[in-house]
């Protein structure tokens, strides 16, 4: 419990380690379908960011049985059945409550070898991240509240949150690969953060490497930011230092939470074009290289 890894581990045997997890949260958009996807997207991700692979789930449902159609719940459970059949993970139960509050989520369990387990401090000097999906989830769905994305904008982030990692970690399990996270909630910066503390590591990031979603600069330049960007940022700030030329806009996409983000690389620097053609080739097209870990920096992060 000293660190925050993406997913609990337990060790069976010399040949076998259970990962567990666990993650629901509130509709992030309209189509109770799309938000089953994203949902079940969501909770598997934390696996293949261990490095695993997902073999079961369990539903986890509140419902407001008295307030909403029975429809809706299961377009939602028929959109999260959609991508655990495409992510080849077998349902095996759950479990329901009613709520005021829509809520939909997943129990996964995964396996993995115990000697191929990809905790996320275990950062190299001389390692390279890449990043396989653009950041701007939580901006671009904080201009459709606002009624400001247009249809296509948000078909495409409603398609990148439904979007399994599971071709990335696939894709990682073939090179040197010292550490993997996810990045959802806390933003780019902060499960980077989370990568460095302690590590006694630097971390030097090319902003304009960092793949975004279209309009994300422009929704957040008129102010479209989540509070959950400010508060990774307060939060963050102190172990992060940034070139005069990032201005605050840049640094809002930098910090803005995502929802069923792509997973950041920790791979040997002679492998790290390599890494993001491959991932090309295998579909994930919007991968980057985006920076590099170095020897010293004391755990802290320049963004140049």
């Amino acid at each position: 419990m000293e660190r925050a890894d993406d997913a609990g581990i337990y060790r069976v045997n010399d040949e076998l380690a259970l990962i567990q997890t666990v993650d629901f949260f509130t509709p992030i958009v309209d189509d109770p379908y799309d938000f089953g996807r994203i949902a079940a997207a969501n909770a598997l991700s934390d696996v293949y960011a261990m490095g695993g692979v997902p073999k079961t789930a369990m539903n986890l449902v509140a419902f407001p049985i008295k307030t909403m159609d029975l429809s809706v719940l299961r377009r939602v459970l028929e959109g999260g059945i959609a991508v655990l059949s495409e992510a080849e993970v077998v349902l095996i139960g759950g479990h329901s409550i009613e709520d005021a509050e829509l809520k939909y989520g997943l129990s996964v369990t995964g396996f993995i070898h115990p000697d191929r387990v990809l905790a996320k401090g275990n950062i190299r000097p001389g390692d390279v991240l890449v990043l396989t999906k653009p950041l701007g989830t939580g901006i671009i769905n904080t201009a459709i509240k606002g009624g400001l994305a247009s249809p296509a904008v948000a078909a495409l982030v409603t398609e990148q949150m439904a979007t399994l990692n599971r071709a990335a970690a696939g894709t990682m399990a073939a090179f040197d690969v010292s550490a993997c996270t996810d990045v959802t909630g806390f933003g780019l910066l902060g499960h980077l953060a989370e990568m460095v503390c302690g590590a006694g590591f630097g971390v030097r990031i090319t902003a304009a490497r960092v793949p975004i979603l279209a309009e994300t600069v422009d929704f957040a330049a008129m102010g479209l930011v989540p509070a959950g960007a400010h508060r990774n940022r307060e939060f963050r700030q102190p172990m992060v230092s940034f070139a005069p030329a990032i201005d605050a806009v840049m640094q809002d996409v930098l910090f803005d939470p995502q929802t069923s983000g792509g997973l950041l690389i920790s791979v040997a620097g002679a492998q790290g074009d390599d890494l993001v053609k491959t991932l090309h080739t295998a579909g994930v097209t919007k991968a980057a290289a985006i920076g590099e870990v170095f020897d010293g920096g004391g755990g802290r992060i320049w963004v140049e």
